[in-house]
């Protein structure tokens, strides 16, 4: 897997609502990259539905397929979080999480009603939210002299790197992102320039 040089996300928030024996499923699918952030936004959730019955969720971070989570929230197990990754994974989607909110109205689904709604929730809201497909990237920082700004930043434009940070002094330091399959291109290019140093975060 760690040698994809693409992968697909979502950048924007979405919602979908599915609906099933007079309960209610609301979905939210958004983009995250930490695990405390994700934390953070489930909080939001919860308050904004502090009555719902249940918070389910799922979220895949990273490129390695390890960092991933699944919550039932007090559903039988299995029925709610493994469902909604199944959605996230079958679109194979990374740095994405959906949340399934639930308000119960009074009918037992049964296992398989559950497995089927938390399922259909995730997909309608995935299907409502556009994904985008970026470069697997490297983060790197950069060290060189003020006077070279131009060329460094012709070759951060040339092989479509991205700045993360910058520190604007006589010596400059930047951290920037760089595109895995241009990685050869670039370091080949700072080598060119006189005291450019790139080395690895």
């Amino acid at each position: 897997m760690s040698e994809q040089e693409t992968y697909f996300t979502i950048e924007k928030q979405g919602f979908a609502e599915f609906k099933d024996r007079g309960s209610k499923f609301l979905a939210h699918a958004f983009p995250v990259l930490s695990a405390d952030a994700f934390k953070e936004k489930l909080n939001e959730i919860k308050k904004e539905h502090g009555r719902a019955t249940h918070h389910c969720f799922a979220y895949r971070i990273g490129m390695d397929g390890n960092n991933f989570r699944v919550s039932d929230d007090g559903e039988p197990s299995g029925t709610a979080g493994r469902p909604i990754l199944g959605q996230l994974d079958q679109r194979e989607l990374i740095n994405a999480a959906v949340v399934v909110v639930r308000y119960f109205g009074g009918t037992l689904l049964g296992v398989p009603g559950l497995i089927n709604a938390y399922k259909t929730a995730a997909s309608l809201v995935l299907q409502t939210t556009p994904v985008t497909q970026k470069m697997v990237e490297e983060e790197f920082t950069l060290q060189f002299d003020y006077t070279q700004m131009n060329e460094v930043m012709q070759v951060i434009k040339q092989y479509n790197c991205r700045v993360l940070q910058h520190e604007t002094q006589l010596f400059c330091k930047m951290k920037i992102a760089i595109p895995k399959n241009r990685l050869l291109e670039v370091r080949y290019k700072y080598n060119e320039l006189r005291d450019v140093e790139l080395f690895k975060v």
